[in-house]
């Protein structure tokens, strides 16, 4: 059933999965498919911010019982969501041990993915590639890649890191199911170029990045800044200042983006 919500999943529209979930739930038929149901409606609740309400539902799981890896990872996002990345690392190892020693390769997958995203990045990359690469399921692979790659990043290894985007880009180009992950590499790629003051490759992926999102309605504020900031590079100031705006009319106007704004609005003039 886990790796069937890949289908049920629709991370744009939670109120959507929310029906799905509640639509499977009343028509499971073991104690363990509601258990692993519900935590998935916990996770959703998770990514409303409704923390509580997030354990009340796993604690709910645990009491039917037979679902102990999911009620671990969900235990585990909920936690990092919350802030609490400490807490949460444990959980997703302890997710992934029962996983592996189940044969559960999605949710092993999963829980090295997450594992990765608070912890030893590179260890936990390489556990799920390698896990990834033994059972022919590549799903979480490209997610895998993606967080090594923004690991090098921001410890300043540029050449690993595209190394990392190439590979993820190359892997989701052969995924036509999940477009927006496609492009998110494609952004990873170039964003990266950029760094490495390869500005006229940078600017041709970011310019497919943003066509793509136009085109298919699913516009990226982080696509437009980027390459505004290619633009702003090659001295196309006019071209840049649209960028600019286009982004500074998408992104969120939080604490988290303060500095990002403030160059947004020098780049829109």
């Amino acid at each position: 059933m886990t790796s069937g919500w890949r289908d049920v999943w629709d991370f744009d529209d939670l109120d959507l999965s929310e029906t799905r979930f509640r639509a499977l739930l009343d028509g499971a038929e073991t104690a363990s498919d509601r258990a692993a149901i519900l935590s998935q409606l916990a996770r959703i609740e998770g990514l409303r911010g409704r923390f509580a309400d997030g354990e009340r539902l796993l604690a709910e799981a645990e009491e039917l019982g037979g679902a102990e890896g999911w009620v671990l990872i969900e235990r585990g996002r909920l936690r990092r969501s919350s802030g609490d990345e400490a807490a949460a690392l444990p959980l997703f190892e302890a997710a992934f041990e029962l996983a592996d020693e189940s044969g559960d390769v999605f949710l092993a997958g999963d829980a090295a993915h997450m594992a990765a995203l608070v912890g030893d990045a590179e260890a936990w990359t390489a556990r799920g590639i390698e896990l990834s690469s033994s059972s022919g399921d590549r799903y979480w692979l490209g997610s895998l890649l993606n967080n090594i790659g923004w690991a090098r990043y921001e410890s300043g290894d540029l050449a690993g890191a595209l190394a990392a985007f190439e590979e993820a880009l190359a892997l989701r180009a052969n995924d036509p199911e999940r477009p927006y992950a496609r492009e998110l590499a494609r952004y990873a790629v170039g964003k990266t170029m950029r760094a490495l003051g390869r500005g006229d490759e940078a600017t041709t992926q970011l310019e497919l990045a943003v066509a793509w999102a136009a085109e298919d309605g699913v516009e990226d504020p982080y696509f437009h800044e980027e390459l505004a900031e290619c633009y702003a590079a090659a001295g196309r100031t006019e071209d840049a200042r649209t960028q600019a705006q286009r982004a500074l009319e998408l992104i969120a106007d939080d604490d988290a983006a303060a500095e990002r704004l403030e160059r947004l609005r020098t780049l829109a003039g």
